[in-house]
């Protein structure tokens, strides 16, 4: 969380407006989920990564580690749509039988399966993409402009300010607990870290607790005002987001009917 916050300030994007790389997500991310195409969502996250990756300056290793997260749940998540269960073995294309149980994937199976993970997997490159070139507050501004409740926005804002809190605690607790050798063994180590589990929550509560009344001291009137960047605002980038989203839907409805309609 601490990398993804500290390349989206010192991504070459960052100082892009913060407004159409959040339409270029939003719009892209919408168009992922409504296509329902491996093609498709493969091309986007293609196009994302090369994005993130050449246009604002990601080192290539650290995206690929950050794309391995959701793909490993994913894996998991997608296992119990391709495998299942049945009476009959001649359904299944791959096949085991277990305990007198046939286990198996049959072809629509697999292709839901394989279609839910590459549509979650471009999903989750759009998502990418905004938080690794826009910093946490100029979402928040643009939330604000959206006419997202105000609560909202500023329970947002304190939840991702208290994650650090927490890592940060964490960290620290950690470390001292390394330096005792608290991590040794294997017994050493459930020791060592049912004492965080137990301790953490109720340090980083009282550092919370601490964080509200030094805003509070500061005149905290239940919003938190920044100072924000200008930014230019382009008729024609917008222009040239909107020709790519039509471009992407143009795409899926092609393969669609090349596919005789059937998705």
């Amino acid at each position: 969380m601490i990398y993804i916050d500290k390349y989206a300030y010192i991504s070459k994007l960052s100082g892009e407006d913060p407004a159409l790389k959040f339409l270029f997500s939003a719009a892209t991310l919408g168009v992922c989920l409504w296509a329902d195409s491996i093609p498709i969502s493969l091309f986007i996250v293609a196009c994302m990564g090369w994005a993130s990756v050449r246009k604002g300056g990601l080192p290539f290793r650290f995206y690929c580690k950050l794309m391995l997260i959701p793909m490993s749940f994913l894996i998991m998540g997608v296992l119990t749509i391709a495998v299942q269960v049945s009476a009959r073995p001649e359904e299944f294309l791959l096949s085991y039988r277990l305990l007198g149980i046939t286990v198996g994937a049959t072809g629509i199976g697999l292709q839901t399966a394989a279609g839910l993970f590459f549509k979650a997997l471009g999903a989750a490159s759009c998502l990418y993409f905004l938080s690794l070139t826009t910093p946490m507050i100029e979402m928040l501004s643009v939330l604000r402009k959206l006419k997202v409740p105000r609560l909202m926005v500023e329970l947002m804002g304190l939840v991702y300010r208290f994650i650090f809190l927490l890592m940060d605690m964490a960290d620290g607790m950690y470390t001292a607990q390394a330096s005792r050798l608290g991590y040794t063994t294997l017994s050493a180590s459930y020791r060592s870290l049912a004492g965080i589990a137990s301790s953490l929550f109720i340090r980083s509560y009282k550092r919370t607790q601490d964080l509200y009344a030094a805003l509070e001291s500061r005149g905290y009137d239940g919003e938190i005002h920044v100072l924000e960047r200008r930014h230019d605002v382009s008729p024609w980038k917008y222009a040239a987001v909107i020709a790519w989203v039509c471009a992407l839907i143009t795409a899926a409805m092609v393969l669609d009917h090349s596919m005789g309609g059937a998705r």
